[in-house]
C-alpha cells in the first residue's frame, strides 16, 4: 500500500476507537462511483470519484500487500504472512491492485461513515465498505488470496456481526490456501487464478452486515424442529435470530447453564418485550 496504516499503533486504534468515536456518524451510501486512476492505489485502498467529489476509501477487515518496496518492514510482514519472498509478495500486491482495479471498472457502490483510516495523502482517507458486482469487495480479495483479514474484528458503527463478517472472510481464506489460488499459490504458478469458492451475488450485500430489522410482535416464529437449545447454540446461531445482536448474543452465552429457555429473562438486557421475541426460537 502507499497510503500506510500505522502499524501496532493502528491496530489498536480500531479496537478501542472505531465504534465509540464514530457511533455519531452517519453512514453514507454513494452509488455510480467511479474509480480514479492514481498511483498511489493498491487492492484495498484507493481514489474514487463519489457525487462529483474525490475520495480515498480503505477497505475494512483486510490487507492487500505492498506494490513496492517503500516500507520494508510492512512487506517483510506480509511476506511472513503469505509465506513467500518480499518479491513474490511484491508480486501478490500487483496483482490485488490490479484485481480490484478490474472489479471497479464500471460503476460501484461504497458505504462510508468518513471514518479516519489514517492515510498520508492530502485528501483524507475513510474506511469504507464496496460493493462491486453485487458482491463485496473484500470477500473477494481474500476469497481469491490476494488480501489477508487482518485489522481486528472490530465493529464499523452500528455493524451488529463483525465478529461473523470476521469469520466468514477467515473460511474465504482457508478455502483460497486449499485450493493455493492467489497469494496462497504463487509457488505453484497460480497467482492468476481465481478460486472455485467466491462470494455469492445477493441483491445488496451490505444490507447483510447491518440494518436488520427487530422482529415485529407478529413475526412468525420457527418451526419446532428449527428451534434453538439455549445452552448449545452458537454465537452465530444466536445472532441469526431477528433483533439479537453480538452483545446480547455473548451475555446469553455467558450466563449459561440454563435450566430451561424461559430462564433467559436473568439474561441482562432481556425485558420482558425482548424475552417475548426471543422465546419462540428456543426449545
Amino acid at each position: 500500500m502507499k497510503t500506510r496504516l500505522l502499524r501496532p499503533c493502528f491496530v489498536c486504534v480500531l479496537v478501542i476507537v472505531l465504534g465509540p468515536l464514530a457511533r455519531a456518524a452517519e453512514w453514507k451510501t454513494f452509488k455510480d462511483c467511479r474509480y480514479l486512476p492514481n498511483a498511489a492505489n493498491d487492492g484495498d485502498s484507493f481514489h474514487v470519484r463519489a457525487n462529483g467529489k474525490e475520495y480515498i476509501f480503505r477497505l475494512y477487515f483486510v490487507d492487500a500487500p505492498e506494490t513496492d518496496g517503500t516500507i520494508p518492514e510492512r512487506l517483510a510482514e506480509q511476506a511472513k504472512y503469505f509465506r513467500v519472498g518480499v518479491p513474490e509478495t511484491l508480486q501478490i500486491g500487483r496483482e490485488a491492485e490490479r484485481f480490484t482495479r478490474q472489479k471497479l471498472a464500471r460503476p460501484f457502490t461504497a458505504r462510508t461513515c468518513l471514518q479516519d483510516a489514517r492515510g498520508r495523502s492530502r485528501l483524507p482517507r475513510y474506511f469504507a465498505f464496496v460493493e462491486a458486482h453485487n458482491a463485496d469487495l473484500s470477500e473477494s480479495l481474500v476469497a481469491n488470496g490476494l488480501a489477508r483479514v487482518y485489522g481486528a474484528a472490530s465493529d464499523p458503527p452500528e455493524m451488529d456481526k463483525a465478529a461473523v463478517q470476521w469469520r466468514k472472510l477467515q473460511q474465504f481464506e482457508r478455502k483460497a490456501q486449499e485450493q493455493k489460488v492467489g497469494g496462497w499459490g504463487i509457488g505453484f504458478g497460480r497467482l492468476n487464478m481465481r478460486s472455485a469458492t467466491q462470494p455469492g451475488p445477493s441483491s445488496d450485500s451490505f444490507d447483510s452486515f447491518f440494518n436488520r430489522k427487530p422482529a415485529s410482535a407478529g413475526a412468525a416464529a420457527p418451526s419446532a424442529g428449527g428451534k434453538l437449545n439455549v445452552n448449545t447454540a452458537s454465537m452465530d446461531a444466536l445472532q441469526n435470530i431477528p433483533g439479537l445482536g453480538r452483545v446480547l448474543a455473548k451475555r446469553i452465552v455467558n450466563a449459561r447453564p440454563y435450566k430451561t429457555a424461559d430462564d433467559l429473562r436473568r439474561v441482562k438486557g432481556v425485558g420482558a418485550k425482548t424475552y417475548e421475541k426471543l422465546r419462540p426460537y428456543f426449545e
